[in-house]
């Protein structure tokens, strides 16, 4: 029988208030992202979202949307270390409409320089996907929006343009079907 998992992103960072790439540095929400946090705890209570389990990024912006949510259904909590944003290595905290930087997102096998290509961050997580899939949990799971490409990508072809382009906002939510 096949079954399912939800993805969403964290609540609104400080450093999306600024426009910087956050990558692995670890920013906190702001009050506008714990607003977020709670009207997403909300609409999987009201939508009754059948999950089991929530797994979060270890990442503060991620982990206290992770929080606010499993306090308002109930669900167990737990910290997935796969889940982490892409480690973008020297262009943490620049402008994130960098030309540079977005030249090298075209190249999925550049580590960003002290940090983790494309390729690296999809090994982990299609590795982490392929285990829930074995798996006879639901899980929510609680992440980041360069996550977010990734699990589409497992679930969905796309040429490279749709993949830079994906996304998903601040406290949406997407459900996929294995």
């Amino acid at each position: 029988m096949g079954h399912h998992i939800y993805f969403t992103r964290h609540g609104w960072s400080e450093w999306n208030e600024a426009n910087k790439i956050c990558g692995v540095t670890d920013i906190p929400l702001t009050d506008k992202g714990r607003q977020q946090a709670r009207e997403l705890g909300q609409k999987c209570v009201d939508e009754r979202l059948d999950f089991d389990m929530i797994l979060a990024s270890p990442l503060k912006r991620a982990y206290e949307t992770a929080e606010i949510v499993a306090e308002m259904t109930g669900k167990p909590l737990s910290v997935e270390p796969r889940l982490i944003e892409q480690n973008f290595g020297r262009f943490e905290g620049t402008p994130r409409d960098g030309e540079e930087f977005k030249e090298m997102k075209q190249v999925f096998t550049y580590r960003y320089e002290g940090g983790e290509s494309m390729m690296m961050m999809a090994q982990r997580i299609y590795n982490l996907l392929d285990d829930l899939k074995t798996h006879d949990h639901t899980y929510l799971l609680v992440a980041h929006n360069g996550i977010s490409r990734v699990v589409n990508s497992y679930f969905h072809e796309m040429t490279n343009e749709e993949y830079a382009a994906f996304g998903i906002p601040n406290c949406g939510i997407l459900r996929f079907d294995f």
